[in-house]
């Protein structure tokens, strides 16, 4: 049983705090990689088959309220389906904030803290997360109610305060190297959209589940609308960046922003903002883990599990040698691990659930009709 549930306010938060981390990073680089001076075409394209999707989710849960994918796995396969299940997910939080933790600290340990081995500040990171996991998730939640909108506020301000600094020209040719790299590969960039994975967990948590299909379609179109924002500032400002591996390209922009001689350099703002949302998003990828691991085991008292969930995460980020080696896992072997659990996996999970109620609900007829055969 959920204990904490959240209005749908905080509801839409949480989802857009998954949804819009990956952001602060090279996320908005590797969208434009994918399809050049096109991505504010492909963007907008990619939002409306994220919002499809969204849609499709939301059907698909409909029928079984108040059920998330862990339940509905264990009603679709038994037991030992919803472990592997249950299991698949855990290591897909927890993966997920390691690479993005590591790949934070890289940029600042380049930026602020050269001759600090990278190992610190990972653990500086994690013992921050994991006392702030100590609290209710409900606590979580609403301190993320605070923060989230700060990244929004500060993306928002970056793009105006930049604007003088853009080139426009950088969107031509509008659609880049082809209408084929445009629709068909730029599909891709539907690993924008990843966070759509919080939806499948959501139900349980809300306290007016008849608000599931305004959160995930309004996420949804926030997501979208706030990726347009930060490609827009990459493609404008830095069109040389598209060959350029950069770890934070938004940090880059930062320094461009001046007003007057009195605010200069406000990139440590930006910065701040960036650590309180990755520490958030770590937060709620931990608790989720933490409740997923409690329906598997059917534990009463699962408070120590957040050092154990905390260490996992500090091992795998540790693990790549270099930034390089980092980089490369995310952007080859887990970004097709993730965009398969997220839009495959779950979705298949939840249509194949609908198949075999649908099946269950026929049955009671056929043998009504084979009694007054008889």
């Amino acid at each position: 049983m959920i204990k904490s549930k959240f209005t749908t306010v905080e509801a839409i938060m949480l989802v857009l705090t998954i949804f819009l981390t990956p952001s602060i990073l090279s996320m908005p680089k590797n969208l434009i990689d994918t399809t050049r001076s096109s991505i504010l075409i492909n963007i907008v394209y990619v939002t409306i088959i994220a919002i499809f999707i969204a849609i499709l989710i939301y059907r698909l849960l409909k029928n079984f309220p108040s059920y998330d994918i862990i339940d509905i796995s264990e009603y679709l396969g038994g037991k030992c389906f919803k472990s592997i299940i249950g299991t698949i997910f855990i290591l897909y939080f927890l993966i997920s904030s390691s690479i993005l933790l590591r790949n934070f600290c890289e940029c600042l340990k380049m930026v602020y803290y050269p001759m600090t081995s990278v190992v610190f500040i990972i653990l500086a990171f994690i013992i921050a997360t994991c006392l702030s996991s100590k609290l209710e998730f409900s606590t979580a939640v609403k301190v993320n109610v605070i923060v989230l909108p700060l990244l929004v506020i500060s993306v928002l301000f970056i793009f105006f305060a930049n604007i003088k600094n853009f080139s426009f020209e950088n969107v031509f040719p509008i659609l880049g190297e082809g209408v084929y790299n445009t629709f068909i590969i730029g599909l891709g960039n539907l690993g924008a959209f990843l966070g759509i994975i919080i939806l499948y967990f959501l139900p349980p948590y809300l306290k007016k589940p008849e608000d599931m299909k305004k959160i995930a379609i309004t996420t949804t179109i926030i997501a979208g609308i706030y990726i347009l924002f930060c490609v827009s500032i990459i493609l404008f400002m830095f069109r040389f960046l598209l060959n350029v591996d950069e770890v934070m390209p938004l940090y880059y922009t930062t320094r461009y922003i001046e007003f007057g001689d009195f605010f200069q350099r406000l990139e440590s703002f930006f910065l701040f903002i960036w650590i309180l949302v990755l520490t958030s998003f770590v937060t709620i990828n931990i608790k989720l883990s933490m409740d997923i691991f409690k329906k598997l085991t059917n534990a009463k008292n699962i408070s120590p599990m957040v050092y154990s969930f905390g260490l996992i995460i500090f091992a795998i980020a540790i693990f790549p040698k270099d930034y390089a080696v980092s980089k490369f896992i995310e952007s080859t072997l887990y970004s097709y691990w993730t965009f398969g659990i997220s839009f495959a996996l779950g979705i298949g999970i939840l249509i194949f659930a609908n198949l075999k109620k649908r099946k269950n609900a026929h049955l009671p007829k056929q043998k009504e009709v084979l009694e007054a055969n008889e």
